[in-house]
């Protein structure tokens, strides 16, 4: 399944745990694992607490995601 087949979501970091795993919670209020993509991993994008990422879920199992961006914070127009 390529990257292009996930359904996309938006949510919230609410849990760190080790070896770049998350929990992350949806809009509709569920909390999924989620792990980072490895384009993240690769440029050593770091994902905090609270951070608003986008979610890639696959259709066959929405028990878990991927991690495959997050929102730029502090973007400011000037």
């Amino acid at each position: 399944m390529s990257k292009e087949d996930l359904v996309k979501v938006d949510g919230i970091v609410s849990e760190a745990l080790s070896g770049s795993r998350f929990f992350v919670t949806l809009a509709d209020g569920r909390v999924l694992g989620a792990k980072l993509s490895g384009r993240l991993r690769k440029f050593h994008i770091r994902v905090l607490v609270g951070d608003k990422v986008t979610l890639g879920i696959s259709p066959y199992d929405t028990s878990h995601g991927l991690i495959l961006g997050r929102e730029k914070l502090g973007s400011s127009s000037r």
